[in-house]
C-alpha cells in the first residue's frame, strides 16, 4: 500500500485514483474530516484497510459491525471503508443505516469483536468520519487512534485473504426491544420528541410509542438537508427550538438527539433548558436511592454538584472528575466499575445493570420516562428546582486551528497555574486548586469554576464556568478566563458566548 497523498486535489485524474487524507482528522478518540475536501473516497478505502490491518496486529478476530448515518454522502462512505475492510480480510457484517449506540449494541447483538459507525455526529454536513473500537463497550482513545494514523499514514495498511461482506437484517428493531424490554409508563407522559430531522427520526418517535408516551413531533421526519438547524442538543438553536414546543404543546418535557442518536438533551415543563450535567445529577439521586454507594464519573466541563450535593452525598455517591471525551469517559466507567458517567455535553454512559456502559440517547430517554414513572407527583422543573442552584455558561468554543490547539492550550494552563500559584483570583475569589487533567479546570474557593480545554473534534478550544453564588459571579470568572484566552493572539471568535 502506497502512502496518502495530502498534495492531491479535487477534480483531478489523481483524486479518483489516489487516497489524499489530512493528518489532523486522526483525532483524539474519533477519525473526522471534511469531505471530499480533506479526505476522498480512496483515502476512506485506506482507512479501512489500516483499520483492518490494526485488527490483525492486536490479534482481533477479523469480524466487524459496521452502520452509517443518514447523511447523503454516508452510504459513498461506508462502502467505501468496507471496501478496505475487505481488502485487509475482514469479515464485514453491514448493520445498515444505524445510530451510533444501535452500531455499539450490534457488537453484542451479533458477538462481533469490533465496530466502526461512519458519522460525523454532530458536525454540520460536509463532515464525515468514523467512530470505532475493538473491546466492548469501548472505543478507540488516543493510543488506539495514534496507532492507526501512523499505519494508514505510513501506507503500512496489509492486504490479506479472506474478505467477506455480510448485510445482517434486523439489527434495529433488536435494538428498539432491547431498549423497551417489557417497560410501560403507568403515568400519562407527553413528551416533544426533537430530532432535527437527523438520524434520530428512525428510531426515537416510535420507541417513546412502546412505552406509551404520547409524543409531539419536533423535526422527525428525515432529512439530510438539516432543514431547520444541526442537529445537536447542546445547541442553544435547538434548545430554544424544543422550549417552544414545550410551551406551545403543554408537554411534561422535551427530549432531544444530536445527529447520530448518543446524545440527549432535555427541556422541562416550564421551557427552561437543562443543561446535560444537571440532567445527570437528577438522575444520579434517582439511582442513588437504588444503588446506594456507588461511583459517579462526571467529565471536567461538568458541575461541582456531583461532588458536593447533599442528596448524593446522603448515599454516599462517590463523583469521580475525568477527561471529557466519549471514549475516555467509557474507559473511565469501565475502569473503576461505575454506575454510570455524564458528560456536559450530553453523552451519557449507563452500565450495568441499567446500560452496557456505551453512550446511548434513547438509553437515557428510558431512563427518564422510568425516573419519571418513579416520581409520579414530580414534574421535570420540580426536580430541576431541587437541586441547589448554581449559575452556569453554556459550552462555548472559540476558534484555534487543530495544527495550533494543543500548543494555545499547553500555554493557557502554564499561565492559568501561575495565576494559581501567585495568589491571584478568578473572579474575586481565591483559586483552591488547578485540576490539569484534561486542560485546566480552575476551582474556586467557594466551588465555583472556570474550565478551558481543547476539543477533540473541531478546530476550537471549550470554554465552561459555573458559580454556586450567583450569575454575576459566573460572569466575573468567565471574564477573568477569557482576559487569560485573550493573551494568545491565534485564538478566534466564539460561536456563541454569555
Amino acid at each position: 500500500m502506497t502512502k496518502p497523498a495530502p498534495t492531491v486535489t479535487q477534480n483531478t485524474w489523481e483524486f479518483l485514483r489516489d487516497a489524499m487524507i489530512t493528518p489532523t482528522g486522526f483525532r483524539e478518540y474519533d477519525a473526522r474530516w471534511k469531505y471530499p475536501d480533506d479526505i476522498n473516497l480512496p483515502g476512506i478505502t485506506a482507512l479501512g484497510l489500516g483499520l483492518g490491518t490494526q485488527m490483525h496486529r492486536r490479534g482481533i478476530e477479523p469480524v466487524i459491525a459496521v452502520g452509517n448515518d443518514y447523511r447523503d454522502y454516508s452510504l459513498s462512505i461506508k462502502n467505501a471503508l468496507m471496501l478496505g475492510l475487505m481488502q485487509a480480510g475482514i469479515h464485514v457484517k453491514d448493520i445498515g443505516p444505524a445510530l451510533s449506540p444501535m452500531a455499539y449494541f450490534a457488537q453484542f447483538h451479533l458477538d462481533a469483536p469490533a465496530v466502526a459507525m461512519v458519522t460525523a455526529s454532530h458536525n454540520p454536513n460536509g463532515w464525515t468520519g468514523v467512530k470505532m473500537g475493538f473491546e466492548r463497550p469501548l472505543t478507540h482513545g488516543p493510543d488506539e487512534m495514534n496507532e492507526l494514523r501512523d499505519i494508514v499514514l505510513n501506507g503500512q495498511g496489509e492486504r490479506r485473504e479472506g474478505g467477506k461482506y455480510e448485510f445482517v437484517e434486523g439489527v434495529r428493531e433488536a435494538y428498539l426491544d432491547d431498549l423497551v424490554g417489557d417497560f410501560r409508563m403507568t403515568r400519562p407522559l407527553k413528551v416533544v420528541c426533537a430530532t432535527g430531522n437527523g438520524t434520530a427520526s428512525a428510531f426515537a418517535p416510535e420507541l417513546f410509542k412502546r412505552l406509551g408516551v404520547e409524543v409531539v413531533d419536533s423535526h422527525n421526519r428525515l432529512d439530510y438537508t438539516f432543514p431547520h438547524y444541526n442537529p445537536n442538543p447542546e445547541a442553544m438553536e435547538m434548545l430554544h427550538d424544543m422550549s417552544a414546543s414545550v410551551t406551545a404543546s403543554g408537554a411534561d418535557f422535551a427530549l432531544g438527539f444530536d445527529g447520530d442518536g448518543d446524545r440527549c438533551g432535555v427541556v422541562d415543563d416550564e421551557g427552561e433548558e437543562i443543561f446535560a450535567d444537571k440532567v445527570g445529577v437528577i438522575m444520579a439521586r434517582d439511582l442513588a436511592k437504588i444503588y446506594p454507594g456507588c461511583t459517579i464519573v462526571a467529565d471536567v466541563k461538568s458541575t461541582g454538584l456531583y461532588a458536593s450535593d447533599p442528596e448524593l452525598q446522603k448515599y454516599g455517591i462517590k463523583a469521580d472528575y475525568w477527561k471529557t471525551g466519549h471514549s475516555h469517559m467509557k474507559r473511565r466507567v469501565k475502569e473503576l466499575g461505575a454506575l454510570a458517567g455524564f458528560e456536559k455535553s450530553g453523552h451519557y454512559f449507563l452500565a450495568e445493570p441499567i446500560g452496557r456502559g456505551y453512550d446511548c440517547g434513547m438509553r437515557v430517554a428510558v431512563e427518564i420516562c422510568k425516573l419519571m414513572d418513579r416520581n409520579p407527583d414530580m414534574s421535570m422543573s420540580d426536580l430541576r428546582r431541587a437541586l441547589p442552584q448554581t449559575w452556569a455558561t453554556p459550552t462555548m468554543s472559540p476558534y484555534a486551528s487543530d495544527t495550533e490547539k494543543y500548543d494555545i492550550l499547553a500555554r493557557l494552563v502554564d499561565k492559568l497555574v501561575a495565576k494559581a500559584d501567585a495568589g491571584e483570583q478568578i473572579g474575586g475569589r481565591a483559586i483552591k486548586e488547578v485540576v490539569t487533567v484534561n486542560g485546566a479546570r480552575v476551582i474556586l474557593d467557594n466551588g465555583g469554576w472556570g474550565l478551558v480545554r481543547a476539543s477533540s473534534n473541531t478546530p476550537n478550544l471549550v470554554v465552561v464556568c459555573e458559580s454556586p453564588e450567583s450569575e454575576a459571579e459566573m460572569r466575573a470568572i468567565f471574564a477573568d478566563i477569557d482576559a487569560v484566552i485573550r493573551t494568545e493572539s491565534a485564538v478566534g471568535d466564539y460561536d456563541q458566548t454569555i
